[in-house]
């Protein structure tokens, strides 16, 4: 997801109210401690990831009810006062944080427990881990950074060290989705 600050000097800062409202004119961003961050389309190659994963998740998800798959554009409420809310590309929230049949207008105010966020063209390897750590410093106990030009899939866990998987690998749910298997490559497929 490509970001771009929008300068707010002379102006205040945004709320999340004001956040779902620009979304309605459609601008589309993030909110980083009350200052917008537009984000831009990312592409075919992006869109075609994160359907892939989503769907893999939320087949799994539905057929054991053990919680919720979002995708983009869906927007996590990380802060207050300032406001920061964060959108993940891919999103599983497990039933015992969000019941199954919630329904949430505005942004879910619970950290997911896996969030996947898909590297766009001009993201560096540097806002990757920065995006990963940002997740789990808020709390996420699973994070998947993918990297479509390598058609691999960094994994990050809270107190363990990242983990790159290619292609013949899998990625696996740990503790956060038990028995979640997928292959790699069928996430780029």
């Amino acid at each position: 997801m490509t970001t771009t600050d929008i300068g707010l000097a002379d102006t205040k800062l945004l709320t999340a109210a004001d956040l779902l409202r620009l979304s309605d004119q459609g601008v589309r961003g993030e909110l980083v401690r009350g200052v917008l961050r537009e984000t831009m389309a990312s592409g075919h190659r992006h869109g075609k990831i994160a359907v892939n994963l989503a769907t893999e998740l939320n087949i799994f998800a539905k057929a054991k009810r053990i919680g919720t798959v979002v995708a983009s554009d869906s927007g996590v409420w990380l802060e207050r006062d300032p406001d920061t809310v964060r959108e993940p590309d891919v999103a599983f929230t497990s039933a015992a944080k969000i019941p199954l049949d919630a329904e949430i207008d505005g942004y879910a105010e619970v950290v997911p427990d896996l969030v996947a966020e898909i590297v766009s063209p001009n993201d560096s390897r540097r806002w990757a881990r920065d995006r990963a750590q940002m997740w789990l410093d808020h709390g996420a106990p699973l994070v998947w950074i993918v990297h479509p030009d390598t058609r691999t899939i960094d994994v990050y866990r809270p107190g363990k060290d990242a983990m790159t998987l290619g292609e013949n690998d899998s990625l696996n749910g740990h503790d956060v989705l038990p028995g979640f298997t997928c292959s790699v490559r069928t996430i780029f497929a």
